[in-house]
């Protein structure tokens, strides 16, 4: 049977960016099955996690300032937080998308810029579902030489970012004003970008992302039973 692959995300009936994840995970090989904060865990061992994107991240888990007119989903917060440290206990790969990313970042005791658009200087703060900014990539990374390339061209829908980064992680991925756009982990398989992938399928590089993560979740022994 092919390996299942859990993708959090948001409690709300019409789930975009999990349809286009299930998508992506179909073409690449392996199951997937969609978890919120009020889900039923499944009861089958589950090989690989997700974190998708989504509402800003409650500022109480970072020491940030509460802003007004911020979206937060503090029930999503606390179900997340435990599908990482899960994930991270038991070294079951993970990828984290968008908000995904910053939330393993916090998790693993790093902050955010919670407004990142009165600093940008070079990407546009136009929020597009297309490519719209380059990525330059660190050389010697996973990321880098599963996409042939130093550079990508990516979507932005972000107004947050990583500022202090957390233990155990590396930058692999800025944007041309500095931003962290990509991490990984220092063991097993850990991989965050601040772009949203899944929507970018017409893209190699995009279906070559969603390959380097399945791949580890086929290779690795690891399993997590969530029921449980």
């Amino acid at each position: 049977m092919k390996p299942l692959v859990a993708v959090t995300g948001p409690h709300k009936t019409f789930r975009f960016g999990w349809w286009a994840t299930r998508f992506m995970l179909a073409i690449s090989g392996v199951r997937s099955v969609y978890l919120t904060a009020r889900s039923v865990l499944p009861d089958e061992p589950v090989h690989g996690i997700i974190i998708g994107g989504g509402d800003d991240i409650e500022p109480e888990h970072y020491g940030g300032e509460v802003l007004p007119r911020r979206r937060y989903d503090i029930e999503r917060d606390e179900f997340e937080i435990g599908m990482i440290r899960k994930a991270l206990q038991d070294s079951i790969p993970m990828l984290g998308i968008c908000r995904g990313a910053q939330l393993i970042n916090v998790v693993s005791r790093g902050s955010l810029h919670q407004n990142i658009r009165p600093l940008r200087r070079i990407t546009s703060n136009r929020r597009s579902l297309h490519p719209v900014k380059w990525v330059d990539l660190e050389s010697t990374s996973r990321l880098a030489e599963t996409l042939g390339s130093n550079k990508v061209k990516v979507n932005s829908l972000h107004d947050q970012a990583i500022d202090r980064l957390g233990n155990g992680l590396t930058v692999v991925g800025r944007d041309r004003d500095g931003f962290v756009q990509a991490l990984e982990g220092s063991f097993g398989f850990l991989l965050g970008v601040q772009w949203h992938p899944e929507y970018l399928p017409y893209m190699k590089s995009q279906r070559r992302l969603f390959r380097l993560f399945t791949d580890a979740v086929r290779n690795s022994e690891r399993e997590l039973v969530l029921g449980q």
